[in-house]
C-alpha cells in the first residue's frame, strides 16, 4: 500500500501545508498582476501630459517671445499696474480736458467718474461737457482715437448750439457735447 493511505492525517497535513502556500503564492501573483494594470493606466494618463511638458519646454522661447509681445501691446492700450488708479485718473482728466482745448473746444465741465473693475482691468471714465464747432469736435475726437495709452468713447450726446451765429452771417455749426471717455488700467 501506499504512505497516503497508510497516513491520512498526515497526508492531509502535509498537502494542506503544501496547498496554503500556492494559494498565498497565486493571490500575490493575481494583486501584483492588478496592481501593474492599475500602474499601467496611470503611466498612459500620464503620457500625452509629459508629451506636452516636452512640447512646452522645446518651444519655451517662443512662448515667451509671444508672451513679451503681447506684454508691449497691452502697455500700448493700457495703463500699468505700477501707475495709481488716482494718479491716473487725473492725468487723463487733464490730457483729455487738453485734447478739446487744444482741438479749438470749451471745456465747460470735466469729471472723474468712480472707477469699475471689470476682467481685471480697471475701468476708468472721465466725463466731459465741452463747446465748439463740429469741426474742432471731429479735431478733438481724432486726437483721443490716436491717444496712448487707448481712450475709447463709452457714449456722447452732441446738442446744437441755439442763437449762436450772427444773422446773415454764415458760421460752423456751434455744439455742446457730452462725452464719456474711458481707459484702462491693470487691476492687482
Amino acid at each position: 500500500m501506499s504512505w497516503v493511505q497508510d497516513n491520512r492525517r498526515g497526508a492531509v497535513f502535509i498537502g494542506a501545508t503544501l496547498v496554503v502556500p500556492l494559494f498565498l503564492l497565486l493571490m500575490l501573483v493575481v494583486n501584483l498582476l492588478a496592481m501593474r494594470s492599475t500602474y499601467q493606466g496611470e503611466i498612459n494618463n500620464l503620457e500625452p501630459r509629459v508629451a506636452r511638458l516636452i512640447g512646452l519646454k522645446q518651444r519655451e522661447a517662443t512662448i515667451a517671445e509671444a508672451a513679451g509681445s503681447v506684454d508691449s501691446q497691452i502697455l500700448n492700450l493700457v495703463y500699468p499696474i505700477t501707475d495709481d488708479r488716482t494718479s491716473v485718473s487725473a492725468t487723463l482728466q487733464k490730457n483729455v480736458r487738453d485734447i478739446f482745448s487744444d482741438a479749438g473746444m470749451s471745456v465747460s465741465n470735466s469729471q472723474i467718474l468712480p472707477a469699475r473693475i471689470e476682467d481685471g482691468l480697471d475701468h476708468i471714465t472721465i466725463k466731459v461737457t465741452v463747446a465748439g464747432s463740429l469741426d474742432s469736435l471731429d479735431t478733438s475726437l481724432a486726437a483721443v482715437y490716436s491717444y496712448r495709452p487707448l481712450l475709447m468713447l463709452e457714449s456722447m450726446e452732441v446738442y446744437p448750439l441755439r442763437g449762436a451765429s450772427a444773422r446773415g452771417q454764415k458760421q460752423a455749426q456751434q455744439i455742446t457735447a457730452n462725452l464719456q471717455i474711458l481707459a484702462l488700467r491693470q487691476a492687482q
